[in-house]
């Protein structure tokens, strides 16, 4: 049955080799299927990289492997799409093409067999943090990013390095409900995109939420991220399923 998969929050870095082999393993049971069981997308939606610190990185020797791990499961007929994450925003035009992919805005509407569906990296969502939503304007801001490209790739990757380690820090104080989602923020996001089902990552907490919205009923599934236990989400027109991926 034709189908298609949604990860999210790989936080693939030289730091974490079980993700990476994890990665580099789902993507070759992938890749030689038939065509007949094949997926026809994979959906990244975000945080694919740990850090990603611009498009002139694309020849270190990890990030090539991952990018070579894409293209070829494009080359194998599998349509990829990549959404940014809060960690690799900088994902750009080059790394897209490199990995023979398409880059998705945030939030982005697709019909996915049939049903409306919402796609987003998800920390938009999480209202009650407003000291990361004021951090994420800033970055999110066109002339920031011109700037801070415009460094040297060396200078980026350490300030990269800096503003996780404070992250970190200001993590272990947060009470865990405000990095969680807003209600009141996901069904102002339903309402704008017509009540759709939504699927986004960045939280960390896999489930399936039903949201009612003006009298509608919306689904809401939340991928896991992939420290612990690699995980996907498969759609196809029946509905979707969790997939948990074989160490």
């Amino acid at each position: 049955m034709p189908h298609s998969l949604f990860i999210s929050d790989l936080h693939l870095s030289t730091d974490q080799p079980h993700g990476m082999a994890a990665f580099q393993q789902f993507i070759a049971t992938l890749a030689p299927q038939e065509p007949r069981q094949r997926a026809e997308a994979l959906y990244i939606l975000g945080d694919l990289f740990d850090c990603w610190a611009g498009d002139d990185d694309l020849d270190d020797p990890f990030h090539a492997q991952v990018i070579a791990s894409l293209r070829n499961l494009a080359q194998h007929g599998t349509k990829v799409y990549l959404l940014h994450g809060n960690r690799d925003l900088l994902m750009g035009k080059a790394l897209a093409d490199a990995c023979q992919a398409t880059l998705l805005s945030d939030p982005a509407l697709i019909d996915l067999y049939g049903t409306p569906t919402l796609l987003s990296h998800g920390d938009m969502l999480c209202t009650g943090d407003t000291e990361y939503q004021r951090y994420r304007a800033q970055v999110h801001d066109a002339d920031f990013q011109q700037q801070f490209l415009a460094k040297p790739l060396a200078e980026r990757k350490a300030y990269i390095a800096q503003l996780r380690s404070r992250s970190m820090a200001k993590k272990q104080s947060k009470d865990s409900a405000i990095m969680d989602v807003n209600d009141d923020a996901v069904a102002a996001l339903l309402r704008e995109h017509g009540y759709p089902r939504l699927i986004h990552g960045h939280t960390h907490r896999p489930a399936r939420h039903e949201h009612r919205v003006e009298g509608h009923s919306c689904e809401r599934w939340v991928l896991g991220d992939w420290n612990d236990k690699a995980n996907a989400l498969r759609c196809d027109s029946s509905g979707i399923t969790w997939e948990t991926i074989a160490d």
